[in-house]
């Protein structure tokens, strides 16, 4: 049975006609009330992950839960199928259960808000958010262990519970989830912000009533979904192909051995809609690489990509989910069963904007990016210090975005736009480190006439005895290069001793013991390039050589001559890139994946200094070969 939404005044919403200007006053009002949200999180937050770097997302919808302002799309809907209780005036519910709300969110570490708005005893909006917490206990500090086989291992599941009731406050709940964590004044401070910052947002909304009126507010929420509705309709129409399309991607291994792990999706439009199916993903894994794929999670995700490549000044919100239908296999790594093992998730998050990105530039390469938004590299260190004080350190680390039709990936840039970087100082202040290098890695970038963007080498010499974590992809396969745009540089960890042996690690591995002044090189992955590189402007080339984003070595892949000063020899240039030209194929594929999987294995160990994983057995081939 889903939640029982309970109001004194049940009296329907009228649909009165809302002029222009008040739409739009409306209309930013709620957008400026989402960055409140925003303000009110990283100035009450404790954690870097949420007050250094933004690993939170906030949102507004209208009484039926649909997002009007947010970034990831709703998270209600989900929450009010599974959620067998009331919901009344004073109420604020607490999950983090992915299980219990279809995936809105996807791993056990996101803690999420929801805030029923009431304004004249009827439920006007919601205000919600979630964010990541850097620990909430489990097998390994970080609580997303590698090798977990199911969700138990990964710390303290919460069903979506009240923390108010009518508006009084369940201190009881809160102290027996801070008692599982090993973080408690850092999770008890994200907690105490996440609620402040919807009650901000619920604040602003119950002042926009008192000035519109509640029928007005809610009328224009309506409004603004079917304005998106309209404009998505018509950019589907003339974007996406009544033919099948198909694209595959990998997730590099699970971090056990075992790897890679397909996803495949195809798209094809059948009148107004856009059919999204991935049959043909590989199934679900033992470890905790699955990805409970929420199906309006990734109706967002594709709107959002939708519109930031076609036509940025369309709003979006959840208004155009009916236009979208996603096929998603039972038991696939997209969609295991429980209690397959999540806190993993986050590679087949990234990877799927990639595969979004192929899907959507096969008819229309002019707009196709190329590889790059492939994972969200994690590094967790904890320990106890020469005083016997506990520190734990989750920072979130960026890689290369990908070559763009119209310009160069970013270097070392978030996957996610809003996300920012921990600052050094702040990393050597409150943890027993210092950050001896924290540079765009030249040459990380795929060639091309747009390049991409460069990886980060980030290089942390530890300074007390402990253990790190991390979670990382693309060290496998490549990032991919698109119209005859190279592939970008994959990721690398390397572990150097005070002696000065160097030890290449594994980029998905926990509880690895560090001693005092070891030094983690933590390399991240290089975007795709996009287009010829022989048709960069060598002058550019030269001037990145001088930046050190390109080294005199790695210029040669433009057909550039220069020296290590960026001073550009033109005939050598001209006679080199003429000899490039002629081996170059004229059919060049759309796609450079560097090679296929079985030359990738065949070449790992030489070119990776890690053995290749091995195919993975599903356990359905295991059960029927013991029949």
């Amino acid at each position: 049975m889903p939640a029982q939404i309970i109001q004194q005044n049940n009296a329907p919403f009228t649909k009165p006609t809302i002029d222009p200007v008040t739409l739009d006053i409306i209309e930013n009002a709620l957008r400026n009330a989402r960055i409140e949200m925003d303000a009110t999180l990283v100035r009450t937050a404790m954690s870097p992950g949420i007050r250094e770097q933004g690993d939170a997302f906030p949102l507004i919808a209208n009484p039926d839960g649909k997002m009007i302002v947010g970034q990831f799309g709703s998270f209600i809907g989900g929450f009010l199928k599974g959620y067998h209780g009331t919901i009344e005036e004073g109420d604020m519910i607490f999950l983090s259960d992915p299980y219990s709300c279809e995936g809105a969110i996807s791993h056990s570490n996101d803690w999420l808000v929801l805030l029923p708005v009431y304004f004249n005893q009827r439920l006007v909006a919601w205000t919600a958010m979630f964010g990541h917490q850097s620990d909430i206990g489990g097998k390994v500090a970080g609580s997303m262990p590698i090798d977990a086989r199911s969700i138990f291992e990964e710390g303290v599941r919460i069903p979506p519970v009240k923390i108010y009731r009518k508006g009084e406050y369940n201190e009881d709940v809160i102290k027996l989830v801070m008692h599982q964590t090993r973080k408690p004044d850092w999770c008890a401070a994200d907690l105490n912000a996440l609620i402040a910052s919807c009650r901000v947002a619920a604040r602003r909304l119950e002042e926009m009533c008192t000035r519109f009126g509640d029928e007005i507010v809610v009328s224009a929420m309506d409004d603004l979904l079917a304005r998106n509705h309209r404009a998505m309709k018509a950019l589907i129409t003339s974007s996406v192909s009544t033919d099948a399309v198909s694209f595959e991607d990998y997730i590099c291994d699970d971090g056990v051995g075992y790897g890679p792990y397909k996803i495949k999706c195809t798209m094809q439009r059948v009148g107004d809609k856009v059919i999204l199916d991935f049959s043909g993903t590989d199934p679900q894994s033992d470890a905790s690489i699955n990805f409970l794929l929420n199906e309006n999670m990734f109706k967002m995700f594709f709107g959002i990509y939708m519109i930031m490549v076609f036509d940025p000044q369309i709003m979006f919100n959840d208004g155009f989910y009916d236009l979208i239908e996603v096929k998603i296999p039972e038991g696939s790594l997209l969609k295991p069963k429980f209690p397959a093992a999540l806190s993993g998730r986050t590679h087949a998050l990234g990877r799927i904007f990639d595969i979004l990105g192929g899907l959507l530039g096969q008819r229309t390469p002019e707009f196709l990016c190329a590889a790059g938004f492939s994972s969200s590299p994690h590094l967790m260190y904890s320990g106890r210090d020469s005083k016997g004080d506990w520190f734990q350190l989750f920072q979130i680390g960026f890689g290369g975005i990908p070559g763009k039709p119209f310009g160069d990936g970013p270097d070392g840039h978030s996957l996610w736009p809003g996300f920012t970087n921990v600052p050094n100082e702040f990393l050597e202040r409150y943890f027993p480190l210092r950050i001896e290098r924290y540079e765009a890695l030249a040459d990380s970038g795929g060639p091309g006439l747009n390049r991409g963007g460069n990886g980060i080498l980030m290089s942390y010499r530890f300074l007390e005895p402990g253990t790190i974590s991390i979670h990382d992809d693309r060290w496998f396969t490549y990032p991919w290069g698109v119209n005859g745009g190279s592939p970008g540089a994959r990721a690398k960890k390397i572990l150097e001793k005070p002696d000065g042996t160097r030890t290449v690690v594994a980029n998905k591995l926990d509880s690895l013991d560090v001693e005092k002044d070891d030094v983690l090189h933590f390399i991240t992955w290089g975007g795709g390039g996009w287009g010829n590189p022989l048709e960069r402007d060598a002058a550019l080339v030269a001037h990145e050589i001088r930046q050190g984003l390109v080294t005199p070595e790695g210029a040669r892949a433009y057909g550039v001559v220069a020296d290590g000063e960026g001073k550009l020899d033109v005939d050598a240039t001209a006679t080199l890139r003429a000899e490039m030209a002629k081996a170059r194929s004229n059919s060049e594929a759309v796609f450079n994946f560097g090679g296929d999987i079985e030359t990738l294995r065949a070449n790992c160990l030489a070119e990776t200094g890690l053995p290749a994983p091995k195919q993975p057995i599903w356990r359905a081939a295991l059960a029927e070969a013991a029949e």
